[in-house]
């Protein structure tokens, strides 16, 4: 398969992906900033990864100064330099209290007027702005701390606990301001999770210089628990995405570790009255069996013998889905797919 074309698919079914959580629920949760997003945040890695900006303008297909204008316009905003537009407005309406839309556009005369109504109305979406008046002279106001904390309790429209522990957990040792980030959220609201997570010990913190780190040592989500899936659907999604990409590291780094890592996907053609239906369902009960007998063998030995600052942590992914015939054919799934990979020495 061709490069392009992965990419594509790849892109195709992460936006299935999007739209199930974006719909959950009966939800409906605001998307207006994804586009933008995912083009700030894949030229932000593709620079991280050395390449140069003009390369990445030409993979993007368009000049090396419409690129760095469209990055600027996204990341920075033209009237407070050095913040991105959306944060430089949310700022302001934090610091000024009730204040108009005109007032608003005034304040930001230098961006684009479209771009700054965009962001009000996703604000107000995203539930970090109350909205109130007539379309000719509406009147915005940040919410508070407490307002924030008691909207997501109320609609829990905000990160769960499971959640932030997944990013801790992934993440850490990270620092509360990154976290925020990472979520989605701001740092003020992060508060009474944090003290939810240490105060169960799930999570816990550590001082550095200048800054306290948030970490944990584990992370788990039992089955069929109603709260945290979405903890559960981004731990998924990452182990997946990160044996991908090692399947495209150097070989070098690849080897050490060759025949331990990779992936194998398996469709079985089964349906009632078959006589290994019930084999082929009990599947993903069995290895999550196997998986949490050695899970919990490698804890006992590590907390009775201390764990070596060196090693691998190996992440193993074990998921299962079923699908009616004519579903299964409609998304064009083979009998059979394989990947064999290597994982980096960490």
């Amino acid at each position: 398969m061709k490069v392009r074309v992965l990419i594509e698919s790849i892109v195709q079914q992460t936006t299935v992906l999007i739209a199930k959580l974006a719909t959950a629920g009966g939800a409906r949760a605001p998307l207006a900033h994804i586009a933008s997003q995912v083009f700030v945040d894949l030229a932000s890695e593709l620079e991280r990864q050395g390449v140069s900006r003009k390369v990445t303008a030409d993979m993007f297909g368009i000049s090396l100064r419409a690129y760095q204008r469209k990055m600027q316009r996204l990341k920075e905003s033209d009237t407070d330099r050095g913040r991105s537009l959306w944060e430089a407005v949310l700022s302001h309406l934090r610091a000024s209290g009730v204040v108009t839309r005109r007032q608003v556009l005034e304040r930001f005369s230098r961006d684009d007027q479209e771009n700054v109504k965009s962001i009000l109305h996703d604000l107000v979406e995203s539930g970090l702005v109350f909205a109130s008046g007539t379309r000719s002279n509406d009147l915005y106001r940040a919410a508070s701390a407490d307002e924030l904390g008691a909207i997501q309790r109320l609609d829990g429209d905000g990160p769960t606990d499971e959640l932030l522990w997944s990013l801790i957990f992934s993440h850490g040792p990270i620092e509360p301001e990154q976290l925020a980030q990472l979520a989605g959220v701001s740092v003020e609201t992060l508060a009474e999770p944090i003290r939810r997570l240490t105060g169960a010990g799930r999570v816990e913190t550590r001082k550095s210089p200048g800054a306290v780190q948030l970490y944990a040592e584990r992370f788990y989500i039992g089955e069929g628990a109603e709260e945290g899936w979405e903890a559960a659907i981004y731990d998924h999604y990452r182990a997946v995405v990160r044996t991908m990409c090692n399947r495209l590291e150097s070989e070098d780094v690849r080897e050490q570790f060759r025949g331990s890592i990779g992936g194998s996907t398996f469709t079985f053609d089964v349906g009632p009255g078959h006589p290994m239906e019930s084999e082929v369902l009990g599947l993903l009960e069995r290895l999550r069996e196997q998986c949490r007998d050695l899970r919990e063998r490698v804890a006992r030995h590590n907390q009775e013998h201390g764990r070596s600052s060196r090693g691998e942590n190996v992440v193993t992914y074990v998921g299962q889905s079923v699908l009616p015939r004519e579903d299964l054919l409609a998304d064009g799934a083979a009998s059979e797919h394989q990947l064999k990979e290597s994982d980096r020495d960490e």
